[in-house]
């Protein structure tokens, strides 16, 4: 971080995303930020973790935050995901709640209290209307500003980038005056060590259904840069030994075709050759032990 500055007309703050699964919070965020910080499937419960991305202009910075969606805890995993939530909530300077055409408005009512109760500017993003018509928008927006009569409410569509100029006008406005949080050429909080998971773990989501992307975990044990190319070595943690036979596949085929996907993508990330291993580890029940689970960074000291 840098050091406090007397330039008291700079702003910085953070800019916390908040909402439920599957609404376009991270295709937000990585729209906002003009980078692809966070993993974007159609699979609910997609982000796991708090992820930063930071954008700077000449006088002002923003440090935007991923979060989770929000959802009721079923094991241990998913309330760390939602105490990145409510963490979230807490830091804000501004909090950006994402909501959609389709979602009903009543989903997470608590959440929803919590904005009205907010000290902090509130921004409401109802997102997707690029598959909605006028009047439901318009509806949309009367209904949730009756909700949170303190909010602005902007309808957007982060996939085809319509609106964001406004939404990031309204961010910068409400800026608190600060000297920046992080170096002006920092974009994120987070390692190349934990993009090169993170896009493992995307990987996984892409090409296998039903239970096991939300039983797999990515660990990136060997990461080394060299002046060609970067030596990546990866396992794929899973719960059972079922798991680990169909994250393989017949005669290796899956694991191959996840590992070569991923490859290729970190090389357009990092721009530079990958060399990858991939392996796959049976870890008993680590979406409930919570020492598995801070060593995988879901618990924080």
């Amino acid at each position: 971080m840098m050091e406090d500055r007397t330039d008291r007309k700079h702003r910085a703050g953070f800019v916390n995303i908040i909402g439920n699964p599957n609404v376009g919070k991270s295709t937000l965020m990585n729209a906002l930020v003009g980078e692809n910080l966070s993993i974007v499937t159609a699979k609910a419960q997609t982000t796991r973790h708090r992820i930063m991305g930071i954008v700077n202009g000449e006088d002002w910075q923003i440090v935007y935050s991923d979060t989770p969606g929000i959802l009721k805890p079923n094991y241990a995993l998913q309330q760390s995901m939602l105490d990145f939530v409510d963490t979230a909530i807490g830091d804000a300077d501004i909090i950006l709640y994402v909501t959609d055409v389709v979602e009903k408005k009543d989903k997470n009512e608590a959440y929803v209290e919590k904005l009205r109760k907010l000290e902090c500017p509130v921004i409401i993003v109802i997102n997707k209307i690029d598959i909605s018509d006028q009047p439901t928008v318009l509806r949309l927006i009367e209904e949730w500003q009756a909700l949170v009569p303190k909010a602005l409410i902007f309808p957007a569509s982060a996939k085809e980038r319509f609106n964001l100029d406004s939404i990031l006008n309204a961010v910068i406005a409400r800026l608190p005056v600060s000297p920046p949080w992080y170096d002006k050429d920092q974009f994120t909080d987070k390692s190349m060590r934990f993009f090169a998971s993170e896009i493992i773990r995307e990987k996984i989501l892409e090409n296998y259904d039903k239970e096991i992307p939300y039983c797999t975990e990515v660990v990136v044990e060997r990461f080394k840069e060299g002046e060609e190319r970067y030596d990546i070595g990866a396992v794929i943690n899973v719960m059972r030994e079922s798991q680990k036979g169909i994250i393989i596949g017949r005669g290796g085929s899956a694991l191959k075709k996840v590992a070569t996907q991923a490859r290729l993508e970190m090389e357009s990330f990092f721009q530079k050759k990958v060399f990858l291993q991939v392996f796959v580890k049976v870890e008993p029940d680590w979406r409930e032990d919570r020492q598995k689970l801070k060593k995988f960074g879901y618990i924080l000291d």
